[in-house]
């Protein structure tokens, strides 16, 4: 039988009650899990990606693009997966416009993250084996709860996409997208620009412009922000989840990124910026 097939008999013989137990619990581990790990990220261990990617025990390499394709489309496969195949709640309306509109928020991001963004980035360096099945099996669990979240667990009317939640989270999350395109896109010009003045001759450079003069993970600050924007027009435990990991995912590495900065730029590096939070952290 396939794994589709006894994945989708489970699901639709699980009571709601039953799986909004297990999600509970998985977004609860997820937090945990993120949470440990941030504090080893702080701590000095560097994640085996880009820049920091040093061999050893972490598997084969996997060309950059193909790499950000493949771990990142789960998400929408088990969005597909939760609203075309598994049974939903029609009769408590989880089809509602603003389910809807709440998944295409969720569709919207990884839509570009997935398809465009990797078309955009050159080159691209590769990942390792480790941390790409690492995301893939997240970008998986993340999908199946933002998917079943918004498909079956949680039934939301229409008067919600006039709640105070609703619209501020909207905003934000609009605010967060459009403030990491940008600074990902000034990541993106900067990487095509040539300069004889690299400090280590990798080809990185510092990043100027928009909140890149204050801090030296705009782009990770923008993305907090669209899933924090998220969750709040969600008002969901799976939504909050996803913010969450984010942060603790996501924050580390524009700290860890700040310092390589300073090592790697010493006297020429902004003294000024921070590393995610302007004039605090």
């Amino acid at each position: 039988m396939a794994y589709h097939t006894v994945l989708k008999d489970w699901m639709n013989d699980l009571p709601l009650a039953e799986e909004l137990g297990y999600v509970n619990n998985l977004c609860i581990a997820l937090a945990v899990f993120f949470s440990l790990s941030a504090v080893a990220l702080l701590a000095g261990l560097t994640a085996p990606y880009g820049r920091y990617y040093r061999g050893g025990i972490w598997g084969c390499l996997i060309p950059g693009k193909p790499a950000w394709i493949i771990q990142e489309l789960p998400n929408l496969i088990m969005v597909v997966f939760c609203v075309y195949v598994v049974n939903g709640r029609p009769e408590e309306k989880t089809t509602a416009t603003a389910n809807q509109v709440l998944l295409g928020f969720f569709c919207f991001h990884y839509v570009y993250r997935t398809l465009i963004f990797p078309l955009r980035i050159r080159g691209g360096k590769p990942t390792a084996f480790v941390p790409f099945a690492m995301a893939f099996v997240f970008c998986t669990v993340n999908g199946y709860l933002q998917g079943r979240a918004l498909t079956y667990l949680y039934a939301y009317p229409d008067s919600w996409l006039r709640t105070p939640q609703f619209l501020a989270g909207s905003v934000i999350f609009t605010v967060g997208w459009l403030t990491n395109f940008y600074h990902d896109s000034i990541l993106i010009n900067l990487r095509k620009q040539t300069s004889k003045n690299d400090e280590d001759k990798s080809g990185y450079k510092i990043p100027t412009g928009g909140l890149f003069e204050y801090v030296s993970g705009a782009n990770f600050l923008g993305e907090i922000i669209e899933w924090t924007g998220f969750a709040i027009a969600c008002w969901n435990l799976p939504a909050a989840c996803f913010a969450v990991t984010t942060l603790f995912n996501i924050g580390p590495r524009a700290i860890q990124h700040h310092r390589w900065y300073l090592d790697h730029f010493k006297d020429r590096y902004p003294p000024e910026r921070r590393a995610l939070i302007p004039f605090v952290l």
